[in-house]
């Protein structure tokens, strides 16, 4: 078995061989139905070849699955984000506090009916 160094590579040949096992058809069929060599489809799913998303999605529609890609969010964006929040917040409990007066209002105009 082939050391993957790539981890999306690994998932993508991960979910190719989940997908053929399910749907119960070879390497040969699959790559039969989507037009590809059996040896790309094998690179594939041994983690030596990245498929494209079109490609994941040729692969599905062979073995008549749907594929649905989520959204993810970058860790790292999102790691970003909570430090500035925390730091926003840190700041904002330093501010002296300061209760405002009472509200003005504005004198209230009654309309003739």
């Amino acid at each position: 078995m082939a050391v993957v160094s790539n981890h999306s590579e690994a998932v993508a040949g991960e979910l190719i061989r989940e997908i053929r096992h399910e749907s119960g058809l070879t390497q040969a069929e699959i790559a039969r139905r989507t037009g590809m060599a059996r040896s790309v489809l094998s690179a594939y799913e041994h983690g030596h070849r990245q498929p494209s998303v079109a490609a994941l999605a040729r692969i599905a529609w062979a073995a008549g699955v749907e594929l649905q890609l989520a959204a993810r969010a970058d860790r790292a964006v999102t790691e970003h984000a909570g430090m500035v929040l925390s730091q926003v917040l840190d700041l904002a409990e330093q501010l002296p506090y300061r209760p405002r007066p009472e509200l003005a209002y504005p004198p209230l105009i009654r309309l003739a009916a």
